[in-house]
């Protein structure tokens, strides 16, 4: 069996690796974090080569390809820590997509395919002080509503500004009555969304890896790389086997979408779990690895330190996803 992605899947990844590592270096992310603002011309880029609506379908104005092509854009973006509203848009994208009705499909999903009239979504669990990223600018928000949700208008909430420890991305509070109920399979979709979420993870974890690995052939003491003694050596061999995981399970999650959805529950939330741990245990031991630098603003680690922290908390921490995964099994 072929486990390897298609020659356009390779294509989508390379591309997006390229484009991403010009238009998006880690200055750029730092600009971004200290201005709390998105780069407008790194999501103009993005919108140019028709990635928000890579999976919607072609009926809406999208691509109408799969989750497997969305979380590896997803995956690059974390790679890139990349300062986009383009994670929010995708998830309301999959709400409506699999749980809005046919007007609301009709109504709002092309513009989240063109990123012309972009969506937010709640990406809080339950019992969570609700926060929508991205809400500033969004032509709709759809926030959760017990076991359903509904969908309001942008011009018809208040957006009350949140700052979380990840300065990469924007978040908000958003008040607002009324709207429409999104009564389908929110569920489903939300399992989706958990897919995207997780892959962006593994992005972060393979960046904070890849640095750790760099700096650790780099630097040397005692006339010697310290990536030649075990103390290092041992701990990158663990964070590559973290991040390995992490992408194993998020890559089947994403198959299961698209070809086995009855499996997707578990499989949703197995990802999300294993890559919440993985992207900050990761961006920690990459910090050990780095030493004093790595704990000063002026290395840029910390932003994928601080995007793991916040990202392995967003729609539910491991935890919660783990006794998810022992219910649905039977042992919860």
């Amino acid at each position: 069996m072929d486990f390897g992605f298609s020659d356009e899947q390779g294509a989508i990844k390379e591309t997006a690796r390229e484009m991403l590592a010009n238009r998006c270096p880690m200055v750029k992310v730092r600009e971004a974090a200290e201005s709390r603002s998105y780069p407008e011309d790194l999501w103009e880029e993005i919108v140019h080569l028709g990635w928000p609506g890579i999976a919607i379908s072609e009926e809406h104005g999208g691509q109408g390809l799969g989750m497997v092509e969305l979380v590896i854009l997803c995956e690059e973006l974390g790679y890139a820590c990349a300062p986009t509203p383009f994670l929010s848009n995708a998830v309301a994208g999959l709400i409506l997509a699999h749980a809005g009705s046919d007007d609301q499909r009709e109504r709002w999903l092309s513009g989240v395919a063109s990123g012309e009239s972009r969506g937010a979504s709640e990406l809080t669990a339950p019992d969570e002080s609700p926060v929508v990223a991205d809400a500033a600018g969004a032509a709709f928000v759809v926030l959760s509503d017990g076991d359903a949700a509904r969908l309001v208008e942008g011009d018809a909430a208040e957006i009350q500004p949140v700052e979380l420890i990840d300065p990469t991305r924007s978040f908000a509070r958003v008040l607002a009555d009324g709207g429409e109920a999104v009564s389908g399979d929110v569920e489903g979709a939300i399992d989706r969304a958990l897919v995207a979420l997780a892959a962006e993870l593994v992005g972060v974890a393979q960046r904070a890896l890849d640095m750790a690995v760099d700096y650790a052939k780099d630097r040397q003491q005692f006339d010697r790389p310290i990536g030649a003694y075990q103390a290092v050596s041992h701990r990158c061999a663990e964070m590559l086997y973290e991040t390995e995981e992490a992408r194993s399970l998020t890559y089947y999650a994403a198959w299961c979408a698209d070809a086995e959805p009855e499996s997707l529950p578990m499989a949703a939330s197995m990802a999300k779990a294993r890559a919440s741990d993985a992207a900050w245990r990761v961006t920690a031991n990459a910090l050990q690895v780095h030493g004093g630098i790595g704990f000063t603003w002026e290395h840029d680690l910390h932003f994928l330190l601080k995007r793991a922290k916040v990202g392995g908390r967003l729609l539910g921490d491991p935890r919660r996803h783990r006794d998810r995964v022992a219910t649905l099994g039977g042992l919860g």
